[in-house]
């Protein structure tokens, strides 16, 4: 008698090993296909990222185009400006570049410029705003006419003149109120900040930091455009921690040789090379004698300037018409003593280099 055999059933444990092998490849494939969804999805959302090193050398390009030679460290500082919204202090010997700082940026932006400069006994009157008291007399002397011809009650009259007279139709907008109240944003300089006194820089505070002006009459006036705001020092005198707190900050020397060429001839288009050097190694050696106003880049600009009008090439092939020249780098009697008793080695020693070269 044959026993029917019953088909042979495979291993429990491979079974389950396999089972378990496919829910994880299904699992892994699903998991997959969220992630990309998701990845797809968020940079369909995202805006594409800035690229901060083209954009800091598109600004320096921008201010060459207007002649301003930069450097990193500046055009690190002028980007920042504008990304942190905060204001610039620029300090340096007078003669630098500070102020064309200002003016290069407002043109390479197509912002329109304005300058606040700065002297001692500088008020609210004439940097903030002030009342613009002959039409507000006007305006009372209209009222009480307009009193006489009427039935209305002296105390609507009153009120309506009293409302009218502190609007900002009377309001003279001073520099400062000038730049917040634009509608388009602007570039302010506040030019020499340090011939200021101590007390216009408490005003200075709530525009640097919050971008408004508090005025009784009116109340709070907030920007409607944030400006671009540079502040210029010629290290007069101190400057407080206030202040200075609320800005960024960048120091320009006096540039080197090569650098102090090139902004001549961006300035200058048409100075010959050789006379681009020659006013570059003189000025620069004028800046280790000792005098008590050391000629700056805008005085080797305006040297380099005559020096071409009047039709000279070599400063050292025709001294005396040079000499004739060198009141756009003396400022001082006591600087053109010194130059005089300094005039013969400095011609000496760079026309020996000269003729080697």
């Amino acid at each position: 008698m044959f026993m029917q055999s019953t088909p042979a059933r495979p291993d429990s444990n491979l079974w389950d090993l396999g089972f378990k092998s496919a829910r994880l490849a299904l699992t892994r494939t699903l998991l997959q296909n969220y992630n990309q969804r998701r990845y797809m999805s968020h940079l369909s959302t995202t805006p594409p990222q800035r690229n901060d090193q083209q954009e800091r050398q598109q600004l320096s390009d921008a201010l060459a185009q207007q002649g301003y030679i930069t450097d990193p460290s500046l055009i690190s500082s002028l980007y920042l400006l504008e990304r942190l919204g905060k204001p610039l202090l620029v300090e340096g010997e007078a003669g630098v570049g500070k102020t064309e700082i200002a003016k290069c940026l407002a043109k390479a932006q197509g912002r329109k410029l304005i300058r606040l400069q700065c002297y001692e006994g500088l008020d609210a009157q004439h940097a903030l705003y002030d009342w613009d008291y002959q039409r507000q007399l006007l305006a009372i002397q209209m009222n009480g006419l307009s009193a006489q011809q009427s039935n209305s009650s002296d105390d609507n009259l009153s009120l309506d003149l009293k409302t009218s007279l502190y609007s900002e139709d009377y309001l003279l907008k001073r520099p400062l109120f000038e730049a917040i109240a634009s509608e388009e944003p602007v570039v302010l300089l506040i030019d020499e900040v340090d011939r200021a006194d101590q007390e216009f820089e408490a005003l200075l505070l709530e525009i640097l930091s919050d971008f408004q002006i508090s005025i009784p009459e009116l109340g709070t006036v907030e920007a409607k455009s944030q400006p671009l705001v540079i502040l210029t020092s010629n290290g007069i005198r101190d400057l407080s921690d206030a202040l200075r707190r609320r800005c960024l900050y960048h120091y320009i020397d006096y540039p080197e040789s090569e650098k102090e060429k090139q902004i001549i001839k961006s300035r200058l288009p048409d100075i010959d090379e050789a006379l681009a050097k020659q006013v570059v190694s003189y000025v620069q050696k004028l800046r280790t004698v000792g005098m008590r106003k050391t000629p700056g880049v805008a005085e080797s600009i305006d040297w380099a300037s005559a020096l071409m009008a009047i039709g000279v090439d070599d400063i050292y092939a025709e001294p005396e018409l040079t000499q004739s020249t060198q009141s756009c780098l003396v400022k001082t009697r006591n600087d053109l003593a010194l130059l005089k008793r300094e005039q013969a080695a400095l011609y000496g020693h760079s026309q020996d280099a000269n003729e080697q070269q």
